[in-house]
Protein backbone atom coordinates (compact mmCIF):
# COMPACT_ATOMS: atom_id res chain seq x y z
CA UNK A 1 0.00 0.00 0.00
CA UNK A 2 0.94 3.33 -0.26
CA UNK A 3 3.31 5.01 2.33
CA UNK A 4 1.08 8.42 2.78
CA UNK A 5 -2.33 6.31 2.22
CA UNK A 6 -1.17 4.07 5.78
CA UNK A 7 -0.06 7.37 7.37
CA UNK A 8 -3.24 8.40 7.39
CA UNK A 9 -4.76 5.71 8.23
CA UNK A 10 -2.56 5.79 11.07
CA UNK A 11 -3.85 9.16 12.15
CA UNK A 12 -7.60 8.13 12.36
CA UNK A 13 -8.05 7.01 15.61
CA UNK A 14 -5.86 9.36 17.18
CA UNK A 15 -7.93 12.01 15.79
CA UNK A 16 -11.17 9.99 17.15
CA UNK A 17 -10.28 9.56 20.63
CA UNK A 18 -9.17 13.62 20.53
CA UNK A 19 -12.51 14.43 19.45
CA UNK A 20 -14.32 11.74 21.62
CA UNK A 21 -12.18 13.85 24.97
CA UNK A 22 -12.87 16.87 23.23
CA UNK A 23 -17.09 16.09 23.27
CA UNK A 24 -16.59 14.94 26.94
CA UNK A 25 -15.02 17.30 28.33
CA UNK A 26 -17.02 20.52 26.94
CA UNK A 27 -20.01 22.03 28.85
CA UNK A 28 -22.86 21.47 27.18
CA UNK A 29 -25.96 22.54 28.95
CA UNK A 30 -29.55 21.26 28.16
CA UNK A 31 -32.53 24.20 27.53
CA UNK A 32 -34.74 22.47 30.30
CA UNK A 33 -31.81 22.88 32.96
CA UNK A 34 -31.40 19.95 33.92
CA UNK A 35 -29.34 16.45 33.02
CA UNK A 36 -30.82 14.08 30.97
CA UNK A 37 -31.83 11.34 33.87
CA UNK A 38 -32.71 14.26 36.55
CA UNK A 39 -36.62 14.66 36.62
CA UNK A 40 -37.87 17.98 36.19
CA UNK A 41 -41.28 18.68 38.57
CA UNK A 42 -43.59 21.41 36.20
CA UNK A 43 -45.41 24.18 38.03
CA UNK A 44 -47.60 24.88 34.73
CA UNK A 45 -47.86 22.43 31.99
CA UNK A 46 -49.25 23.80 29.21
CA UNK A 47 -52.69 22.90 27.79
CA UNK A 48 -54.22 22.51 24.04
CA UNK A 49 -55.70 25.69 23.05
CA UNK A 50 -59.29 24.66 21.49
CA UNK A 51 -60.24 26.73 18.30
CA UNK A 52 -58.17 27.12 15.58
CA UNK A 53 -54.81 28.88 15.93
CA UNK A 54 -53.58 31.38 12.95
CA UNK A 55 -50.46 29.94 11.14
CA UNK A 56 -47.59 31.39 11.22
CA UNK A 57 -46.24 30.93 7.76
CA UNK A 58 -47.54 29.90 4.62
CA UNK A 59 -47.19 26.20 4.17
CA UNK A 60 -47.18 25.33 7.88
CA UNK A 61 -49.08 22.61 8.40
CA UNK A 62 -52.71 23.17 10.26
CA UNK A 63 -52.01 22.99 14.22
CA UNK A 64 -54.55 20.40 15.66
CA UNK A 65 -57.34 21.94 17.63
CA UNK A 66 -58.37 19.84 20.01
CA UNK A 67 -56.21 16.73 22.60
CA UNK A 68 -54.93 13.74 20.50
CA UNK A 69 -54.26 12.08 23.89
CA UNK A 70 -55.98 8.72 22.87
CA UNK A 71 -55.74 9.02 19.35
CA UNK A 72 -54.30 5.60 18.03
CA UNK A 73 -51.89 6.42 14.83
CA UNK A 74 -49.64 2.97 14.07
CA UNK A 75 -49.57 1.22 10.96
CA UNK A 76 -52.99 -0.54 10.88
CA UNK A 77 -55.11 2.25 12.44
CA UNK A 78 -55.11 5.63 12.15
CA UNK A 79 -57.85 7.73 14.37
CA UNK A 80 -57.27 11.31 12.60
CA UNK A 81 -58.99 10.00 9.58
CA UNK A 82 -61.89 8.89 10.95
CA UNK A 83 -63.29 12.87 10.88
CA UNK A 84 -60.52 13.77 8.53
CA UNK A 85 -61.01 11.64 5.38
CA UNK A 86 -62.63 12.92 2.37
CA UNK A 87 -65.06 10.05 2.88
CA UNK A 88 -66.01 10.90 6.48
CA UNK A 89 -64.99 14.57 7.08
CA UNK A 90 -68.51 16.26 5.64
CA UNK A 91 -71.03 14.17 8.26
CA UNK A 92 -68.15 15.14 11.03
CA UNK A 93 -68.46 18.95 10.26
CA UNK A 94 -64.18 18.36 9.94
CA UNK A 95 -62.31 19.66 7.28
CA UNK A 96 -60.74 17.29 4.86
CA UNK A 97 -57.61 16.67 4.49
CA UNK A 98 -55.80 18.90 1.44
CA UNK A 99 -55.69 17.03 -1.63
CA UNK A 100 -51.83 16.92 -1.66
CA UNK A 101 -52.47 13.77 0.85
CA UNK A 102 -53.84 11.47 -1.76
CA UNK A 103 -51.16 12.07 -4.41
CA UNK A 104 -48.82 9.62 -4.12
CA UNK A 105 -44.72 10.06 -4.74
CA UNK A 106 -44.77 10.00 -8.71
CA UNK A 107 -48.08 12.64 -8.31
CA UNK A 108 -50.80 10.09 -9.41
CA UNK A 109 -54.28 10.56 -7.78
CA UNK A 110 -55.18 8.05 -4.93
CA UNK A 111 -58.73 7.19 -3.45
CA UNK A 112 -56.77 6.65 -0.16
CA UNK A 113 -54.90 8.55 1.27
CA UNK A 114 -51.01 7.53 0.58
CA UNK A 115 -48.58 6.34 2.81
CA UNK A 116 -45.91 9.04 2.66
CA UNK A 117 -48.84 11.20 4.31
CA UNK A 118 -50.69 8.24 6.68
CA UNK A 119 -48.59 9.70 9.74
CA UNK A 120 -50.23 12.65 10.61
CA UNK A 121 -48.13 13.59 13.51
CA UNK A 122 -45.36 13.52 11.63
CA UNK A 123 -46.13 17.49 10.87
CA UNK A 124 -49.18 18.06 12.41
CA UNK A 125 -48.99 18.73 16.03
CA UNK A 126 -51.47 20.14 19.01
CA UNK A 127 -51.60 23.85 19.15
CA UNK A 128 -50.48 24.75 23.08
CA UNK A 129 -49.93 28.10 24.57
CA UNK A 130 -46.32 27.32 25.43
CA UNK A 131 -43.65 29.95 26.05
CA UNK A 132 -40.73 29.14 23.34
CA UNK A 133 -37.70 27.55 24.15
CA UNK A 134 -35.49 29.96 22.77
CA UNK A 135 -35.99 33.36 21.35
CA UNK A 136 -37.67 33.59 18.40
CA UNK A 137 -37.21 36.78 15.98
CA UNK A 138 -38.71 35.10 13.07
CA UNK A 139 -40.41 37.36 10.90
CA UNK A 140 -43.07 36.44 7.98
CA UNK A 141 -41.96 37.77 4.77
CA UNK A 142 -45.45 39.78 4.26
CA UNK A 143 -44.28 42.03 6.79
CA UNK A 144 -41.63 43.65 5.06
Amino acid sequence: MNKSILMGLALIPPLLLGGLALAQSSNVTSLRGAEVDEPVILDNIPRTVEGRMQRNYRQQPPLIPHSVEQYQIDTRTNQCLSCHDWTKAGERNAPTLSMTHYLDRDGVELDHIAGTRYFCNQCHVPQADAPPLVENVFEPSSSN
